[in-house]
């Protein structure tokens, strides 16, 4: 173990070294380089642009620049980090569970190598390819069903039926609003498949930024009495958190480096 955790590092250090010189290369070049296969390059890519060191463009990656300007969206990006490492304390070893699609559920995705042994059913394809990047990779799961293009996921009643034949620990799906006295609501009609990952849960964490109560939107997706735990930032105001909390719901609160 201890002999294939240095090879890792050293081909990912030669990787680095190779990207400097070269700029752009794709993950294909690579394993041919490096005499691997495509799917350890990308975890091998993956790694690198966690540490801040590449940027991985489709089908490959580039050395990060030298004068990256700052991206507006970085402190929104922090707060998103943060809520899906505060969410990850709450999966065990070989638990079972299920990720909505989305951009802050996608965040607690980089903690789950953490985690020994976990079978991961999701509805993104951009999930599902994060998930076979990690090092400790799960047991990955598709739900399959029809594309949306609105949502970016599977939906639909095929995707229903598969989810109804497994049972999870826990289901953690994102939202488009929150509404203190509802709960998860959102734009898009297509609420049955968030609503059937609930029922086939045995605890919901719904995680979400403390922007989204500011967020007013006509269709209720989850109501609160189908949610454990709200994961959220510390700027959730203090009379929408006692809202939610009377409800019955846990509230955690992460804390962003802003």
């Amino acid at each position: 173990m201890t002999i294939q955790r240095r090879n890792t590092q050293q081909r990912r250090r030669k990787i680095l070294d190779f990207l400097n010189q070269q700029g752009e290369t794709s993950v294909e070049e690579l394993a041919k380089k490096y005499n691997t296969s495509e799917v350890t390059i990308r975890k091998d890519l993956a790694a690198l642009e966690t540490d801040g060191l590449v940027l991985r463009r489709f089908g490959g990656a580039l050395p990060m620049p030298k004068d990256a300007p700052e991206l507006n969206t970085e402190k929104v990006s922090n707060r998103k980090i943060a809520i899906g490492k505060l969410a990850a304390q709450l999966i065990k070893d070989h638990d079972r569970i299920v990720v909505d699609s989305g951009s802050t559920t996608r965040a607690l995705l980089s903690e789950l190598n953490h985690k020994q042994g976990l079978v991961v059913m999701t509805n993104s394809l951009p999930l599902a390819q994060d998930l076979l990047e990690l090092e400790k990779e799960p047991t990955v799961l598709m739900t399959g069903g029809t594309w949306d293009t609105q949502s970016g996921s599977f939906q639909g009643s095929m995707a229903e039926q598969v989810l109804q034949a497994y049972n999870f620990d826990i289901a953690f799906v994102g939202a488009a609003g929150l509404d203190p006295e509802r709960g998860t609501t959102t734009f898009n009609e297509l609420t049955q498949l968030t609503q059937t990952m609930a029922k086939v849960s045995q605890r919901v964490a719904v995680l979400a930024e403390s922007s989204k109560f500011e967020r007013k939107m006509p269709n209720l997706e989850l109501n609160w009495d189908h949610i454990s735990i709200l994961v959220t930032d510390g700027d959730i105001h203090p009379e929408a958190q006692k809202a939610i909390e009377a409800k019955g719901i846990e509230v955690l609160s992460a804390r962003s480096n802003e």
